[in-house]
């Protein structure tokens, strides 16, 4: 059964889960439901229990590390959070790291870098004395291992999760919520399965021209191809798995934080890293950013140096992104592009600030034209750092060896008006359509326009998906 994706069978599990915990709206019901379907949809990818073994071993060393901060061992708070990053680089099986300290046999690491976060967030919290109170055993293994939040996140506070989890009054679950949740499923499904489908057909037929002793013209068409059509293949990818689970999860009473909000609306690399994965980027930004940037203010007292702290802790930040991405020197390369962007957006922010003053950079900012030619870079940015995301070094060598230097300034060029004027004429239809009101709202988002259009987007999804008789995409995000 392929349960690691977006697929039928994952959503009849997760349907037919949240149906069973419903049954009764006790704690205790709702808590053996979760741990069982956990556990059986964790031994439906393992399929061995032998290899789950090192992700038990990190399971303990992280409720060992909560146990003993909680009774009083603060001394132990470094070298615990520092254990938990060794031990899952090694795990992880990073390449700068000598092959022969690694694990010679195979085992089970899918889901590891979001367990990974969550177990830093209870052993800091618990560190800081924001999380005073015993975590079960039971309670920390349903938080950890949590099959909606299990492969490929969105990343959840524990608080989060406890307030829904162990309430003794759950949150409601009536028949609209039912069907607003429904169709999120079905709008999840037809990301992955339809729109994230044809977008990879273009892709991968994209790369094979590149490779192709074909005219240049032709090979122009496929770099710009291959670097819009990725960025577009991965957001329905991610958001429309997040769009199924994050709907499982409210069907079974629970809430997950949302992860997206139309990133490529974003005007900036900054702007458009509050958009997209917010649960990553917030967890950085609470873990990594904020605590940086403090120390470095209590250390450096220069006001002159003060401004540029911000712009260091945001290479920092994103880069530490790049390597959580993947193991490898390419992720290495997108660790650095991505925060070189974030780097140089600040800069760039202020440095207008001060050539126009404040009020002059927010009025700039509100301007229709700056915000459409800023939304299309940040679209081209983001397209061109994916390169070292999706890539090996061959791919990318024979990428950027197929046109010459002016040949891909173009192709950027090209890109980037083509996205600024589609961007923008988006943003205008969108905003049109949500004008057409009546005394309820949108006419767009009203419950009968979504059961419209949920339907025929449902209908048509299981017929493209049965007449091209393929196995459901895998999930980008899932092997992070």
């Amino acid at each position: 059964m392929k349960m690691d994706s977006a697929s039928l069978q994952f959503i009849a599990f997760g349907v037919a889960v949240a149906f069973i915990s419903n049954i009764h709206r006790s704690v205790a019901w709702r808590c053996i439901v979760l741990f069982a379907a956990s556990s059986a949809f964790l031994y439906m990818l393992a399929h061995n229990v032998i290899l789950l073994i090192p992700l038990a071993s990190f399971l303990l060393l992280g409720y060992l590390a909560i146990v003993l901060i909680d009774r009083g061992w603060l001394r132990l708070f470094s070298v615990a959070v520092i254990a938990v990053i060794l031990v899952y680089v090694w795990l992880k099986k990073y390449t700068f790291l000598p092959q022969g300290i690694f694990l010679h046999y195979p085992y089970f690491t899918l889901g590891l870098s979001y367990i990974f976060f969550r177990v830093l967030h209870l052993i800091i919290e618990t560190g800081e004395g924001n999380e005073r109170r015993h975590i079960s055993l039971g309670a920390y293994l349903l938080y950890m291992l949590n099959f909606t939040t299990f492969i490929s996140g969105p990343i959840q506070r524990y608080e989060e999760f406890a307030r829904d989890q162990f309430a003794a009054d759950p949150i409601s679950l009536g028949p609209r919520v039912i069907g607003s949740q429904l169709e999120r499923i079905v709008r999840g499904f037809v990301k992955v399965n339809v729109v994230a489908m044809l977008f990879n057909m273009v892709h991968v037929n994209a790369l094979a021209q590149m490779s192709q002793p074909l005219p240049v013209s032709v090979k122009f068409l496929a770099a710009c191809r291959l670097a819009v059509v990725y960025p577009l293949f991965l957001y329905c990818n991610f958001s429309g798995y997040i769009d199924i689970v994050i709907a499982m999860a409210r069907l079974m009473r629970v809430r997950l934080p949302e992860n997206f909000d139309r990133p490529f609306s974003a005007s900036s690399v900054i702007d458009f890293w509050n958009r997209w994965h917010i649960t990553l980027s917030n967890w950085l930004k609470t873990y990594v950013f904020n605590p940086l940037l403090v120390a470095l203010m209590r250390r450096i007292s220069s006001v002159a140096l003060e401004p540029f702290l911000a712009v260091f802790c945001f290479f920092v930040t994103f880069f530490l992104i790049g390597l959580w991405h993947g193991r490898t020197s390419e992720f290495v390369v997108f660790g650095v592009v991505t925060g070189g962007g974030m780097s140089i957006n600040k800069l760039w922010q202020m440095g207008l600030a001060r050539a126009m003053g404040r009020r002059g950079y927010k009025e700039l900012a509100k301007n229709a034209i700056y915000v459409a030619f800023g939304r299309g870079l940040n679209f081209v940015w983001f397209a061109f750092t994916l390169f070292w995301f999706w890539g090996n070094w061959s791919q990318i060598d024979t990428i950027f060896s197929a046109l010459r230097v002016g040949e891909w300034l173009a192709v950027g060029m090209t890109t980037w008006l083509a996205a600024t004027v589609v961007l923008a004429a988006w943003e205008w239809l969108r905003a049109a359509l949500l004008s057409i009101r009546t005394s309820e709202g949108p006419v767009l988002v009203s419950r009968y326009a979504l059961v419209a259009y949920a339907s025929a987007m449902g209908l048509a999804a299981l017929v493209i998906t049965f007449l091209l008789n393929q196995a459901p995409p895998t999930i980008v995000y899932k092997t992070f």
